[in-house]
């Protein structure tokens, strides 16, 4: 450029473009070196507080903490650890090494061993399997519960046997998947306590009821914010023993929903095949549960999926007997009740007349829990009596006047059995998640077109039982003394009392059939006689279940006798000896049998 004063401008605009780059740069070290300065500023701070607090003991060094692991895997390694899984904990040690203290991830890594590490890898309980004090301590804690108690014995006699013998291969194992089923209030729970007593063992109890999380069994991936391990790995840490008796209660109340299946989840853990090699998604590595006494306890067996009901050896709770139940409160209910409402022994006493009255008058159910809390109210009433400070009482009995006074009127009848022979009322046994119950079927018959009508919130199955029996009613209708004509010209109602309570099963149809041809031949049906078994339309009576608690309900109802199913005759052999010596069972064949015992020969005048 030869003009001076564009030359002149073209290097002003050439300045001012390295000056504005000059402020640029000088802005942006100055921003650098404030942001390195806080940062340097931090550190320094974090440093010296993180140096304070190991002085005063509240921290571990990253170092240290690293060495004190490697020092508990070299423990596990000793011990005959698997050696995937050391290798596993090794490489996660190693990375806890490399990680910075601010790295949020180092604190996860820190919880996963700690669980790992706090885990009973190869700890077992040295607890002796001891015959003779295993029944001592079952028979002081329980009354009754015969069944189960010869089972717990059968399996600590062979564990004592394989001691001796010193089997210790893993394929031998012994499949311990017991499944207590019966009603509430029974002892479900509290024989697990005492299994583990007698066999020496620590106890963990995981209630499944209301679960509808599959990690709640399995646990949780560790990918996820506040991960965790599952029940399982929780009550196995908790117990910190390799071979606890571990009881998950209520396994029939587990729910399903989009979160997946959590009863289908415990299928690994419950196979003696598999549970050797139990997979926790936390864990992510096999721990091994083929030492663990699983119990588990239901209501009902409907409920659990037939895959898991597979695994399970199940081993039934009937309800009690009032003699058992006399025996569990003197025993034990008493003395407990005594303590928990402030009472001595000597300042309240129960005589045996009164105790047997609030049995049968004021609980009927066939658990022992309602029984308790009316023990419970009559210590409380008591109670308030002694500490009154108007009273001079220091010590009360029981009287029935005073337990009158206390309870207020009888709730229950002795018998719940008619007073009278009635036409078309037959006495029927069911089988409930509580327990037996007696069942009362009457039949009405009206002017119609031989219709049937069937009230009493009845289930599908029952209905067509009660459809089963009315042909076979109509079709041997002669052979029944009945005119067949009016058969089809009479309408029958079959109603069932208690319409609220829902009633489904296969024991009612010799009930039905019997209360339908008391109502048409006008013969009435014995009382005392409670009858159960299903029948086919040629008239025969087939098995049924359920005997022992349809037998117990029966004798709690005041009934002398009970027809069942002459298949049924094996099962009398666990009926209990109170029940047996108060009630005859006659067993049957055909519906004509069954007529001939239930029905008087006579029809009664109209």
């Amino acid at each position: 450029m030869l003009d001076v004063k564009q030359r002149l401008q073209t290097a002003i605009k050439h300045l001012s473009k390295e000056m504005k780059v000059l402020e640029i740069e000088k802005d942006v070290v100055s921003k650098t070196q404030a942001k390195f300065d806080k940062h340097m500023r931090e550190n320094i701070l974090r440093e010296r507080l993180k140096t304070i607090k190991k002085e005063l003991g509240d921290i571990e060094d990253e170092d240290e903490l690293a060495d004190e692991y490697v020092a508990k895997l070299k423990k596990l390694k000793k011990k005959g650890l698997d050696p995937e899984i050391t290798k596993k904990i090794d490489k996660e040690i190693k990375r806890l090494g490399m990680m910075s203290s601010n790295n949020p991830e180092s604190g996860y890594v820190r919880s996963w061993l700690d669980i790992v590490f706090d885990l009973p890898w190869m700890k077992a309980s040295k607890g002796n399997a001891n015959l003779q004090k295993a029944e001592e301590i079952l028979n002081k804690n329980h009354y009754g519960l015969e069944e189960v108690k010869d089972r717990v014995l059968e399996y600590i006699a062979v564990l004592q046997l394989r001691k001796n013998q010193k089997i210790k291969d893993k394929q031998t194992k012994l499949p311990t998947i017991l499944c207590f089923v019966g009603p509430p209030g029974v002892g479900k729970t509290s024989i697990g306590r005492s299994i583990a007593e007698s066999l020496g063992r620590k106890f963990v109890k995981v209630s499944l009821g209301g679960i509808r999380d599959e990690a709640e069994i399995r646990g949780h991936r560790r990918t996820y914010v506040g991960a965790m391990p599952g029940r399982i790995i929780s009550g196995m840490k908790q117990a910190s023993s390799i071979n606890p008796v571990f009881m998950l209660d209520e396994i029939d109340k587990v729910g399903s929903t989009y979160r997946g299946d959590p009863s289908s989840a415990l299928l690994e853990a419950l196979d003696p095949e598999q549970n050797k090699s139990f997979e926790d998604h936390y864990l992510d590595m096999p721990f091994d549960l083929s030492e663990v006494i699983f119990i588990t306890t239901a209501n009902t067996l409907d409920t659990i999926p037939s895959a898991l009901r597979d695994r399970l050896e199940i081993i039934r709770y009937a309800g009690y007997t009032e003699e058992e139940k006399f025996h569990i409160a003197k025993d034990h209910l008493l003395e407990k009740v005594v303590a928990v409402n402030g009472l001595k022994k000597s300042q309240a006493t129960l005589p045996n007349k009164s105790l047997n009255t609030v049995i049968q008058r004021y609980t009927r159910e066939a658990g022992v829990r309602s029984l308790e809390r009316t023990l419970s109210k009559l210590m409380r009433k008591i109670a308030r009596t002694i500490a009154d400070q108007t009273a001079d009482q220091k010590k009360v009995s029981v009287t029935h006047t005073l337990l009158k006074k206390y309870l207020g009127p009888e709730m229950f009848d002795v018998a719940l059995k008619e007073k009278d022979d009635q036409v078309g009322l037959a006495t029927g046994l069911a089988y409930t998640s509580v327990g037996g119950e007696v069942l009362f079927i009457e039949v009405a018959l009206t002017q119609g077109k031989g219709q049937v009508k069937l009230t009493g919130k009845l289930g599908d199955v029952m209905k067509e039982s009660a459809q089963a029996a009315l042909t076979y009613v109509k079709s041997n209708a002669k052979a029944l003394k009945i005119d067949p004509e009016q058969v089809q010209k009479t309408d029958v109602h079959i109603h069932v009392p208690e319409g609220a309570v829902p009633k489904d099963g296969p024991s009612a149809g010799i009930t039905i059939t019997t209360a339908i041809v008391s109502a048409f031949t006008n013969r009435p049906v014995e009382r005392e006689i409670a009858m159960t078994g299903e029948v086919t339309l040629r008239g025969r009576v087939l098995r049924i279940g359920g005997l022992k608690e349809k037998s117990i309900a029966a004798h709690r109802a005041g009934c002398k006798t009970i027809i069942i199913p002459k298949d049924n005759e094996r099962d009398l052999i666990k009926i209990p000896d109170s029940v047996k010596k108060d009630i005859t069972f006659k067993p049957v064949e055909t519906v004509d049998q069954v007529l001939a015992l239930a029905l008087k020969n006579k029809p009664r005048k109209k």
